[in-house]
């Protein structure tokens, strides 16, 4: 089940020229969800370091579900005796599992690709596996995620084969990964239909650097008629500078009429930069895998907490924060209780007590929710390109 509805464009004149911004509205199997909106990546079922009931109370909307891994751990079986991802993990509202493409991909030599499928080994104890379009679908549906990602190779900035050298992937290689990527898009949707899947399936627009390659992608995915389309296969080690321009260039040609999905992207920069090109929806480890590496997000700059400069600093992170970390919260009894110092992350930091990657989790992921947040205002106001003008004025200011 998916319906999206396009309630408003808004061109963000200014900073970022001749673009068209989105609000938008999906409605799924588990809930409604308005967009632009960015989803934590819960890779095993949860988003580390952060209760259920803290992403719920920044506003977090859907997120985002790892195929490969949940397949490993705790596997099919278990999922089929809860009913579901939904239920096992207690997480009531919507969620999106990718195929497994990219964690495939990552492997390297462990794995060898065909058309068939993928054969690799078991990170975890060695076995010997196979993932095909097909199986990606089944183990999707067994999770009964709300929307489910065709399996695609995800094509490289520069080649990982063992015998490269590390050279940049060529056109000739780049289409056919795309070509491949397109014909598992079929296999992908066949068995959608077979499974008698009630929720949604995307596809995945492949191509690398090359716009050619990703015109003829996202032509022959649009013909399929499928309820939402994602960009795969950037931020893959190319420079920031061609991520943007292909990323501009592919969501711009993407169906108007179907959600629009930038797969691994990124930071705040990238977030504002997608928004204005017309994405819809967003999904990275940033927020938490820097937060767990000391490093925050906030609207005036990127903080450090482990630099010696914080040890005595009373502030909060970001003074114009309303999460947890940075304000806490009201008591029964009128006393507030929380709003931590940034001596006191980095001293929690720098003594590796698990509590200092949990505040800075939940202060970043609030911060992007928060983002996110303002960016629907303002395109609702019809706003928007003075809030990326402010946004990029507060950003470059500094701590």
């Amino acid at each position: 089940m998916l319906t999206f509805d396009l309630l408003k464009t808004d061109p963000a004149c200014g900073h970022y020229p001749g673009t068209h911004a989105r609000l938008g509205q999906l409605v799924l199997t588990h809930g409604v969800v308005s967009t632009p909106t960015f989803m934590p990546v819960g890779t095993y079922g949860t988003v580390k370091g952060v209760l259920p009931c803290s992403l719920d109370g920044m506003g977090v909307q859907i997120i985002l579900g790892n195929t490969f891994h949940l397949w490993m751990r705790p596997g099919l079986e278990v999922m089929q005796r809860f009913g579901g991802l939904h239920p096992w993990m207690q997480w009531h509202k919507p969620i999106l599992t990718d195929s497994g493409g990219f964690q495939v991909w990552s492997l390297g030599a462990m794995r060898k690709i065909t058309e068939a499928g993928v054969h690799f080994s078991s990170p975890v104890n060695g076995d010997k596996l196979f993932m095909s379009p097909e199986v990606s679908i089944q183990i999707q549906t067994t999770l009964a995620s709300d929307i489910v990602m065709q399996l695609d190779e995800c094509t490289p900035y520069r080649s990982i084969h063992p015998k490269s050298t590390g050279q940049i992937t060529t056109e000739r290689q780049a289409a056919d990964s795309m070509a491949m990527s397109l014909r598992w898009a079929q296999r992908s949707q066949a068995e959608f239909e077979r499974l008698n899947n009630p929720n949604a399936l995307f596809g995945i627009v492949q191509g690398g650097m090359f716009e050619s390659l990703r015109l003829e992608s996202l032509q022959t995915l649009a013909d399929m008629d499928l309820p939402g389309y994602a960009v795969g296969g950037v931020s893959v080690g190319e420079p920031k500078d061609l991520m943007h321009s292909i990323t501009a260039y592919t969501v711009s040609r993407l169906p108007a009429n179907k959600p629009r999905y930038l797969m691994g992207v990124g930071t705040p920069e990238d977030l504002v930069f997608g928004v204005a090109h017309g994405v819809d929806m967003f999904d990275c480890v940033m927020p938490t895998r820097n937060a767990r590496n000391g490093m925050m997000f906030t609207r005036m700059g990127d903080i450090k907490i482990r630099n010696a400069r914080y040890r005595s600093d009373p502030n909060p992170l970001d003074a114009t924060c309303t999460c947890y970390t940075c304000c806490g919260v009201s008591r029964p009894d009128g006393q507030v209780s929380g709003g931590f110092s940034r001596a006191y992350l980095h001293h929690l930091d720098r003594c590796g007590e698990m509590l200092g990657p949990m505040l800075a989790s939940i202060h970043n992921l609030h911060y992007y929710q928060n983002l996110m947040r303002e960016m629907r205002t303002a395109l609702g106001a019809g706003t928007f390109g003075s809030f990326c003008t402010q946004f990029v004025i507060d950003r470059q200011r500094g701590v």
